[in-house]
């Protein structure tokens, strides 16, 4: 067994472990691990493929510099890291802080330089960041902040021990997001006493197994949620010793529900009436269950609507807090923030030219094209993309490749040359997730919690630098950052002799608060002394440090449960001593389901179910006309996860086993509305843009709809050098104003198209 390394998948949120077998620079064998403490030897087919992740011709080996005729050249680090340094300052003094903004973050599993970003962005008054999340989720957010007092309250679900699943916009066989989701899937769908309840407009593989499939029109899920939940009110379903106990605000949203037409909103649906009064039968009869949602819900129309809806399922049936129900969950360390105003003493901020408020301390891409592409004096006029790919992930294309030949620095930090990369000014390569330490921030298990620190599979392939020295460089040369911290360091040694004297903790505190400007740049200070101290070259680890003492100051009980001793400081110092020595991971809390009412932050420790503004946005369905036209009949859900797509960092396509080139699904009775034949080419239209596909006919999609994969739209060379875009771009069909007005997220599984054959 000694030549199998321990490190983790980094092609979902759920980072499940691996064992592998390395050989030339290559991953030769990958297996599960047994001893990952969440997923326990769980692996999908698609891990299997990370060697062309890790070998590819695309990897970056050096910086390279833009020239004025539109080529790169290679420069040194040296020469990188200052002309960068010098170009932000000169923005920032000449047009103030908000002209800087920052892209991205990580991506799956490339979680660890997040902490440096943050510190530097902190340190430099970078206020504007845009990421991935802010593109999916922050709709959800908001809604978690109204209904729970924080955004940052996230909700999971205990599937694994419910009696009834209702899982709404997802497919979990493919796209996981549930602990190892084929196993659980199966488990359910074979115990009779059991119940599988899938809402999507495709018979997914997930909706094959289920006991009962909505097969809805797209974007009408909150008009099916509604008559749920109103069948649920009308029928006195609801949980009531629950909401008098945990919850405020039950009789006004009881009225507001009472007035929901049921049968002229399941009628919107295209559902048969009898098949949803079942389903709130085997919900409200269940012992236990949960709800289970992605972004086929959180980004089809009504999204924020949709996540407010999903989550009064939960509520209003008791099913909050218990097992086999839904409940939050710890973060070792936070994904995202919190951004309500407190009284006067801190107002929103807001995009300078669009006027989006921040949610979760985030900025939707949606409006960064805007935000730069204008004459407005405080537009974004540098930009920092890091481990993104928003060329080709983000919502409008064109809109992106408009805006970003406006910027005047553009920065882009990544592995690869993307096609984001080919329009900055500087590109600052970084070695793969498997060429340093590396961990994924997704902590999101529920009662038990865990926690995964990589050592690198790998020596860094030529002149690349890891995203915390990256940052570390650009922040000593813009003097932000010290370049060392002599005393703290000489703290950290005597520290790691003598744990539990406390030595480095008060050496730290004494430190800040005699330069309180250190407090924005912990993770450096940590980096840059106790960091010192790690063996193996793990000194960016050592920020979990000060992780590990304040995720005991808040959980130290369920910390405790795990087998650590000791108590306080002492409990922290073993907390981050296993992480530091188990390469498969480690447990990090273990809570109890009593525990779920401490994680709300209302002060009044209940559930505020009645939001206002969803309560007006419930109100106006009646009002919502069906987006499609004669001009554009077809509803194409964009982003489909299938056997052999992911994120955009597998970039060579020979890692797909089927699906070479990410096919148009449709139904057959539309394939012979629009004259169009298996396997023939067509062209997908919508009012932004068009793209080439392939045709597959299919009957698990409802008449009038059609899907494509995401993750494809990249271009690759040939053997003889040719590059070629292998897949559709599906954000040139989508339009950055055509999203939620709440939280900017674009409706991608609601987009109006229209088919045609290709010309020849």
């Amino acid at each position: 067994m000694s030549n199998w390394h321990p490190t983790a998948c980094i092609l979902c949120s759920r980072n499940c472990g691996l064992l592998v077998q390395v050989e030339a620079g290559h991953l030769v064998k990958i297996r599960g691990d047994q001893n990952h403490p969440i997923s326990a030897g769980y692996l999908c087919q698609k891990a299997a493929q990370l060697d062309h992740y890790q070998n590819h011709v695309d990897r970056l080996h050096q910086p390279l510099r833009r020239t004025p005729d539109g080529r790169f050249e290679p420069i040194s680090w040296d020469t990188a890291i200052a002309e960068i340094a010098d170009r932000l300052i000169a923005l920032r003094d000449a047009h103030g802080t908000d002209c800087l903004a920052y892209y991205g973050g990580g991506g799956q599993g490339n979680h660890l330089g997040a902490m440096y970003s943050s510190a530097f962005r902190q340190a430099m008054g970078i206020r504007y960041y845009y990421s991935a999340l802010a593109q999916e989720k922050t709709g959800d957010f908001w809604i978690n902040g109204k209904l729970f007092g924080r955004q940052s309250c996230h909700i999971t679900e205990d599937i694994e021990h419910t009696d009834c699943a209702i899982i709404i916009g997802t497919n979990p066989w493919q796209s996981h997001g549930i602990r190892n989701a084929r196993r659980t899937l199966k488990q359910i769908a074979k115990d009779p006493s059991r119940t599988l309840i899938v809402i999507d407009p495709r018979r997914t593989e997930t909706a094959q197994l289920a006991d009962i499939h909505l097969q809805l029109r797209p974007g009408t899920d909150a008009f099916l949620l509604a008559a749920m939940l109103a069948t649920i009110v009308r029928e006195g379903l609801e949980n009531r010793q629950f909401l008098q106990q945990h919850t405020v605000g039950f009789s006004e949203l009881r009225e507001v529900l009472l007035q929901v037409p049921i049968d002229e909103y399941i009628a919107q649906t295209g559902l048969a009436p009898e098949q949803v009064f079942e389903t709130v039968q085997r919900l409200t009869r269940a012992k236990s269950a949960c709800v289970r949602v992605d972004l086929g819900l959180q980004q089809s129309r009504n999204s924020t609507l949709n996540s407010y809806l999903e989550k009064l399922l939960f509520l209003l049936t008791g099913n909050l807090g218990k097992r086999g129900g839904n409940t939050f969950h710890s973060f070792f360390l936070p994904i995202v923030g919190h951004s309500e105003p407190k009284g006067k003493a801190r107002s929103l901020l807001k995009t300078a030219v669009t006027g989006v408020a921040e949610i979760a301390e985030l900025f939707p891409p949606n409006v960064l094209p805007a935000e730069i592409d204008t004459d407005h004096p405080q537009r974004t006029r540098a930009l920092i993309v890091d481990s993104a790919n928003p060329i080709v992930s983000a919502a409008d294309t064109q809109a992106y490749r408009q805006a970003f030949e406006k910027l005047e620095l553009l920065v882009v930090i990544d592995v690869a040359m993307t096609e984001t990369a080919r329009y900055a000014h500087y590109i600052l390569p970084a070695p793969s997730q498997f060429e340093k330490w590396e961990a994924s921030f997704f902590t999101l298990d529920f009662p038990k919690n865990g926690f995964h620190l990589r050592k690198p599979l790998f020596a860094p392939q030529s002149d690349t630098l890891p995203e915390p020295e990256i940052y570390r460089r650009l922040g000593i040369a813009a003097g932000v950052v010290p370049t060392s911290f002599p005393l703290l360091t000489a703290a950290a040694r005597l520290h790691r002799r003598f744990p539990n004297l406390g030595i480095y903790y008060y050496a730290l505190i004494s430190a800040i608060s005699l330069r309180p400007k250190l407090n924005q740049i912990v993770p450096f200070v940590l980096q840059g002394s106790l960091g010192k101290t790690l063996p193996d070259g793990a000194d960016a680890a050592a920020p979990f440090w000060g992780a590990s003492h304040l995720y005991v100051r808040q959980h130290s009980a369920a910390v405790a449960r795990t087998g650590l001793k000791g108590r306080g400081k002492a409990l922290a110092e073993a907390l981050f001593e296993r992480i530091m020595t188990s390469p498969s991971g480690t447990v990090l809390s273990h809570h109890r389901y009593e525990d779920t009412w401490s994680f709300i932050h209302h002060r009044d420790g209940r559930v505020h179910l009645l939001i206002p503004g969803m309560i007006e946005a419930l109100q106006a369905l009646p009002n919502q006309s069906d987006a499609t036209s004669e001009d554009y009949p077809l509803i194409l859900i964009a982003g489909e996860r299938r056997a052999y797509n992911a994120n955009t960092i597998y970039r060579d396509p020979a890692w797909r086993k089927e699906d070479s080139d990410g096919a148009l699904h449709i139904h057959p009775s539309d394939a012979a509305r629009f004259g169009l034949e298996e396997g023939t080419i067509a062209t997908c239209e919508s009012s932004r843009g068009s793209i080439q596909v392939r045709v597959q006919i299919s009957d698990q999609l409802r008449p009038g709809v059609v899907s494509l994969p995401h993750g494809y739209g990249l271009d690759y060379p040939d053997a003889t050098g040719q590059r070629t875009s292998h897949g559709p771009l599906i954000n040139l069909l989508t339009d950055a104003k055509h999203c939620d007005p709440i939280s900017a997220t674009p409706f991608h599984k609601y987009v109006p198209v229209r088919l045609k054959p290709a010309s020849p």
